[in-house]
């Protein structure tokens, strides 16, 4: 059995940078056309300026006769301008800008600390500029239970959003509940819109501690209870446009993970394909497939869809244990573990 498709784009990916970079652009650039990039570097990509420059450092790594294009992303301050937003939307290489809580998730700590009070006039600019907002949807108030800071989040701060700046374009980026789920659905088509990841499709939290703790199933957002991850299934493997591909593929080295105090994160890159396709396979909507890997995203972000071709082959292949480089060796999610469905590149 094999499956044609519109080669698909990942739209939340973390390339990193130096070394990190050149190890895994390959894996992203070997399956998708484009990935919107994420700006948490260290420092942070906060202007247009440092953007333009962190593109040209992944055209660098890419491999040869590579066509994979990187959308870039700003990294939303307190002290963003307006102007910065015109910059961005002038430059051709800027496609949306990142809101991440501060705190939030890594490298989040220059994050926003007033979404209404310190940023409204770049929100109004992103509106005017028809700039899209992605957003890391957790409250960072520690009182609030980990589990619960997605739906807090919808309630506090993206309902009120969405009611002052109607216009404003809005994707919830990798959704992990049912509350997203409905909130994403109650909205309107093409003004807000969610990523979902392989993990939060295939896995629940339950995933994190079977036969002990297992730090390469640990990401931010969390993953959730099962009830969550049927709602998210149901939402993406039915047809709505509103939810397309974005991995949130999160490389970090071994020893970042499996330490006393492991980062979050799971680098899916070279098996997100397989798993988006046993979802859908599960469901029985392979049909929907392409729409969700190919067609949704960019028909949100008002860009072409791709014209190449990838295939799928109904072929078991063995996820490699781990993938080793001069710094160290980074862990792939389901290391080890047989999937049946082969992605090829176009």
């Amino acid at each position: 059995m094999e499956l044609s498709l519109t080669q698909p784009d990942d739209w939340h990916l973390h390339l990193r940078d130096g070394d990190l970079l050149e190890a895994v652009v390959s894996h992203s650039a070997s399956h998708f056309g484009r990935g919107i990039v994420m700006p948490n570097l260290k420092p942070p990509i906060t202007t247009t300026a440092a953007a333009v420059a962190y593109r040209e450092s992944i055209l660098k790594a890419l491999p040869a006769n590579c066509d994979f294009t990187p959308l870039m992303t700003l990294y939303l301050t307190d002290k963003t301008s307006p102007n910065e937003i015109k910059l961005a939307r002038n430059s051709g290489v800027v496609f949306a800008v990142k809101l991440y809580p501060a705190g939030a998730t890594t490298n989040s700590q220059d994050g926003v600390t007033d979404l209404f009070g310190k940023c409204l006039p770049v929100l109004e600019e992103m509106v005017e500029q028809n700039m899209p907002l992605l957003v890391h949807g957790e409250v960072t108030n520690p009182e609030v239970d980990v589990f619960d800071r997605e739906k807090v989040f919808i309630d506090t701060v993206l309902i009120p959003l969405i009611q002052k700046l109607p216009r404003l374009k809005v994707v919830m980026e990798h959704i992990t509940t049912m509350d997203a789920v409905r909130f994403v659905e109650s909205c309107n088509e093409g003004s807000v819109a969610a990523t979902v990841t392989p993990q939060h499709l295939v896995l629940n939290r339950n995933s994190l501690f079977q036969g002990g703790l297992q730090p390469h199933n640990y990401c931010l957002p969390v993953l959730k209870r099962e009830t969550h991850r049927q709602a998210i299934v149901s939402a993406v493997t039915s047809g709505s446009r509103k939810f397309f591909l974005g991995t949130d593929s999160a490389p970090h080295e071994r020893r970042r993970k499996e330490c006393p105090c492991g980062c979050a994160g799971i680098y899916n890159a070279p098996v997100a394909l397989s798993l988006y396709a046993k979802v859908f396979e599960e469901a029985g909507a392979l049909d929907k497939l392409e729409a969700f890997t190919s067609f949704n995203g960019p028909d949100f972000y008002g860009l072409p869809r791709n014209t190449s071709k990838i295939k799928l082959s109904k072929t078991p292949w063995k996820v490699p244990e781990y993938y080793s480089f001069s710094f160290g060796d980074i862990v792939p999610m389901f290391a080890g573990e047989t999937l049946d469905w082969l992605p090829s590149s176009p």
